[in-house]
């Protein structure tokens, strides 16, 4: 830190003084804030703080805090690294993370895809994981296809970048395409409802699944599958060299978390770390920001789940309890969750019938209609309080979106 400009360095003062208060008035962690302040002194401060580092962006629809959690527990036996551990995955997150972790010599960080190729210009990162791309408030990102284009555009400008990205995804490999180096990870697609159409040429996407591998291509231009270095079949990953682990340890659950594990061990073995190192220190994350996490309340465990888009919705099916147990449901439609609700209806929500399900949060008449069109039985509720006491004691399942989700982890106690 001490090789910073005078005015770099009183920008990161500044900027922990900021978080530090932010934090005493319970207003958050400070990341936001803190790195605000910095970039308001010092515009160039993210160049400046990433000068030197090996740093790894982590960008995706779904996934990013996660992947980027198990990356980084798998970096430790390289040392410290440093990260954006609770989502602050803007610059402002991005100065803050650097700033705090002044002497790390690594850096991992969750980037918004709409920044990706403004953090790529300033930081010049040496690796770039792109996972998957779906609709996600378009209010506020717009076309997804969009982005990827951005992304296409930002990789070709930087040759330096290695990329590691999903090729089951077409908005993914068309994203990274033109990246000078890619290794490709055949991660799995399993929400393909924003991904029938060619993105090269608008052409339909055939698609072919087997029990052992899964491919599509563009029936009317050359666009198709990369051939993948790193795959993933059920709980069994195969490495570039043909070696074979099983992720059974994985402490995450479902099929989403196999894929985020398999990105990550792509990323870390750029940095010499092999799959048999990193694989129990990936076995140690066994919650992201509160997400999965069980606590204790009047005789309930309440498991909670975040889920934003629809193919986050569809990643928490697959983990529910057997049903018939209970699931509550909540959404709100703030600024950070996108302001329009009519993604709900692209939502199945058939596999919730048989199960007491409670529905709450701002915007609870909305998911009520949405229910009643899927024939699903349920009861409306003011606030999460009601759903939970009306459980009968043992497990409930909360789905909720981002600041629904951030409410009730408030409520029940702030995990990590």
């Amino acid at each position: 830190m001490s090789d910073l400009p005078l005015r770099s360095q009183l920008a990161v003062a500044l900027g922990r003084t900021a978080a530090k208060m932010s934090r005493m008035a319970g207003r958050g962690d400070g990341s936001v804030i803190g790195g605000k302040v910095g970039l308001r002194l010092d515009p160039e401060l993210l160049t400046r703080l990433a000068k030197d580092r090996k740093l790894v962006l982590v960008s995706a629809t779904n996934g990013k805090t996660t992947t980027t959690r198990l990356i980084t527990s798998a970096m430790t036996p390289l040392g410290e690294v440093a990260t954006n551990a609770f989502g602050a995955n803007m610059p402002t997150g991005h100065v803050s993370a650097l700033a705090s972790a002044p002497t790390a010599r690594y850096g991992v960080l969750e980037c918004d895809e709409k920044y990706v190729p403004m953090v790529l210009r300033e930081t010049g990162a040496n690796i770039v994981a792109l996972m998957n791309l779906s609709r996600d408030q378009m209010d506020r990102a717009a076309e997804i296809w969009l982005l990827a284009g951005k992304w296409r555009r930002a990789l070709e400008a930087s040759p330096q970048s290695h990329v590691i990205a999903n090729c089951d995804d077409p908005l993914v490999t068309w994203g990274a395409s033109t990246a000078k180096s890619v290794t490709w990870v055949a991660a799995g697609q399993h929400w393909r409802e924003d991904s029938w159409c060619c993105p090269e040429c608008g052409g339909p996407l055939d698609r072919q699944d087997t029990d052992e591998d899964s491919d599509w291509a563009c029936r009317q231009c050359h666009f198709r599958r990369p051939r993948p270095d790193w795959t993933l079949q059920g709980e069994l990953v195969t490495a570039p060299d043909g070696r074979t682990f099983g992720l059974t340890g994985l402490s995450l659950p479902g099929r989403a978390n196999r894929s985020n594990a398999l990105i990550a061990l792509a990323v870390v073995a750029q940095f010499g770390v092999p799959p048999e190192q990193a694989l129990p220190l990936l076995s140690q994350v066994t919650s992201v920001a509160g997400r999965y996490t069980t606590v204790e309340h009047e005789g309930r465990s309440i498991r909670l789940l975040l889920s934003k888009n629809p193919a986050g919705w569809l990643e928490a099916f697959d983990v529910l309890q057997p049903a018939p147990g209970p699931v509550a449901l909540s959404i709100n439609a703030q600024g950070p969750d996108g302001r329009d609700t009519s993604w709900l209806w692209d939502v199945d929500y058939r596999i919730l019938r048989g199960r007491p399900v409670w529905v709450t949060g701002e915007r609870r008449i909305d998911l009520a209609a949405r229910l009643e069109a899927a024939e699903v039985s349920f009861t409306v509720v003011d606030d999460i309080d009601q759903a939970v006491m009306a459980v009968p004691q043992g497990h409930l399942d909360v789905i909720a979106n981002y600041t629904a989700f951030q409410s009730i982890r408030t409520r029940y106690g702030r995990v990590v």
